[in-house]
Order: C-alpha cells, then structure tokens, then sequence
C-alpha cells in the first residue's frame, strides 16, 4: 500500500494495523452488510507485480499453470506458480493494462515471490517490479453493484472474469454471491472513483473480501500454505486456473500426472466452525478415520456474518465424505460442510 493510498483510506474510517488495514470500526456490521448489501472493499493486503518486455507472454507462459497466451485486456486470468514438485507457490490473478501484465497476490507474499521470479528471468527481455506505489486496488460488491460502478465510471465488464481498461482504470468482474468487481488503477484515479461510490456502499476492510472469496470458492495461498497443495488440490482447475494443453512449466508433470493418470484423494470443501477462536491458514483438520493424524488443512478463515468462521480447506475426500470432521486435534471444534458454487466430484 503506498503513502497516499494509506492517508486516504485513513482518512475514510479505516482501522489499521500496521500497514494493514483491518476494517472500518463496525468490522461484525461490515460482514453483514457484505451479507446482504452494497460494500466498498479496500484490497491493501494484496500486491501487484508488474512484468513488462518483448518477452514477457513467454516468460510468464513458461512460469505459470494457466496459458497467458489466452489472456488479454478483456479477460483477467487465475493461474498459480508451482515448485518442480507441482506444489503451489502462490496463486496470482493476471490482468492485462495496455502494455503491461500485472499479477495480483497477498501482500505477505510479495518480497519472497519476487525476488524468486527475478532469478528465472534469464536472458529473457522481461523486468518484474513492484507496482504498488502506482497503483491502488478497492473492490465493490452487492445487488447493486454493477449498476453503481457503470454510474460511477461509465463501464463495468457484463461476465465473469472479464475485464476493461478505461482512462487508466482497470475494472474486472470476479465471481461472487453478489455481483463483484475489483478496481485498480492510478491512486488518484481510485480515490475520486472510492469517493463517487461511497454514499451508496458500506466501507469493509480486507478480511470481507477474503470472505467473499471463501464464498466463490476461489483459493488463496498464503505463507503458511505454499507449498502444500497441488493445484487440483484446491480446486484451481475448477475455477479456471489451470491449463492441461499450454506445455511445460514448474511442476507441470506432477499436475499433469495427477489430472491424468493419478488418483487425487484430496480436494477443497467449504466449511463452518462455531466459537470465538478464528482459524488460521495451515492449521490442521481431523477424522475418526484418520487417527493420530491430520486429515486436511485450512485454506483460509473469515469470520462469518451469523457468528462463527466460515472457511475453505483441503480435505481428505473420504475423510469429508463421512462427515465427522474436527478442527484443530481429534476432539477440537466441529466443521459442518456447506456446498460450494460449483460441482467438484465430476472434475476428480
């Protein structure tokens, strides 16, 4: 988050931590409102790298699950950079500006990840560089979304995963309970478009937005997680953010071996757990039938508008079939399992 952006989102009520945002003073109203209602989401906790150059379509191809040959200024793309051993690294969303591509990951992960991708530039004519002083990110959901941010801007793309340029503003449509949109754009550009939208959106820090995509099913990784899942583990195929025809990459036999040829035993459910202790990416889940054991890990935590933790975590499937399923030790707080947006047993 740079300087400006940091004044700014202060000046409008945000809570910080840090250099964290973490809610705007009624963090358990911003939940329900996300429920619900209308919410403008500040996005600081996640970073953009830029890559730019003759060969940087290449590069990335090369690096990355999905195909960036497909993405283009219309579209934004999951994919995930994986080690030699298939396990996932990070998960970047790609969007394409003018020249420019630019691959959106948890702040926590932005150091580590950059400088290990630098190391595989090469000879190639390619420069990756921390866009965050540039360019701020907010994002806005609800019944009423689409319509406030075409008042507001003038556009919004119509389908999932799309995504418009427009005077320096980028816009892409993700997916959602609600219709939902992220925003990037120069600082400027972003604080008068926040201001045109605030009257009729319930500011919401971070942690809602993460909720949101607890909601859709989309994965993250984050510090305590990479490396410990397969794509297909997490469901990223499902979601678009794997590409079985694009050729090598890091891992890519491994991932291709398990779509292919392997059995996977394990995939990505949606969960709720009561009580008053959040869970935490990387913690452990256990089954009777699995003793002494971990039989998955949480993906990621947000508390859940009607108490208690909403979350996603990769499970065991016969573990998640049984039903029984315990967060933290064998007899710690129990997990209901609650359906995702999307089928998984066909895509096994």
């Amino acid at each position: 988050m740079n300087d400006a952006w940091k004044s700014f989102i202060q000046s409008q009520g945000a809570i910080l931590e840090g250099d964290r945002v973490q809610h705007f003073g009624k963090p358990a109203e911003e939940h329900q409102a996300a429920a619900q209602g209308n919410v403008l989401a500040d996005l600081s906790d996640l970073s953009l790298i830029r890559a730019r150059g003759d060969d940087t379509q290449n590069f990335l191809n090369g690096q990355l699950s999905n195909d960036v040959r497909q993405l283009d200024a219309t579209h934004s793309q999951l994919a995930s950079w994986c080690s030699p051993k298939g396990r996932m690294l990070t998960i970047f969303r790609l969007f394409r500006r003018g020249d420019d591509t630019l691959l959106q990951l948890p702040a926590s992960l932005l150091e580590t990840t950059l400088k290990r991708l630098r190391m595989f530039v090469l000879r190639d004519k390619v420069t990756l560089e921390n866009a965050d002083a540039e360019l701020a990110s907010f994002g806005i959901s609800g019944p009423d979304a689409e319509k406030l941010l075409r008042d507001a801007s003038g556009f919004a793309p119509g389908e999932i995963n799309g995504s418009e340029t427009r005077d320096e503003i980028t816009i892409a449509k993700l997916p959602g309970p609600h219709p939902r949109f992220e925003i990037i754009a120069p600082t400027d550009a972003a604080t008068k478009l926040w201001n045109d939208l605030k009257a009729k959106a319930t500011p919401v820090g971070p942690p809602v937005w993460a909720w949101l995509d607890i909601m859709a099913g989309i994965p993250s990784v984050h510090p305590e997680t990479s490396e410990a899942f397969v794509p297909q583990m997490a469901n990223l195929e499902i979601v678009g953010g794997v590409n079985f025809k694009k050729g090598c990459y890091p891992g890519q036999e491994i991932v291709a071996r398990m779509q292919y040829l392997g059995k996977l035993k394990q995939r990505m459910y949606r969960a709720h757990v009561a009580g008053d202790v959040m869970p935490r990416p990387g913690d452990s889940i256990y089954a009777p039938d699995f003793p002494g054991q971990s039989a998955g890990t949480v993906v990621d935590a947000q508390a859940a508008p009607d108490n208690g933790y909403d979350l996603l975590a990769v499970i065991q499937i016969s573990s998640a079939a049984a039903g029984e399923l315990h967060l933290g030790s064998e007899t710690g707080p129990r997990l209901s399992l609650h359906p995702l947006p999307y089928a998984i047993s066909s895509a096994a």
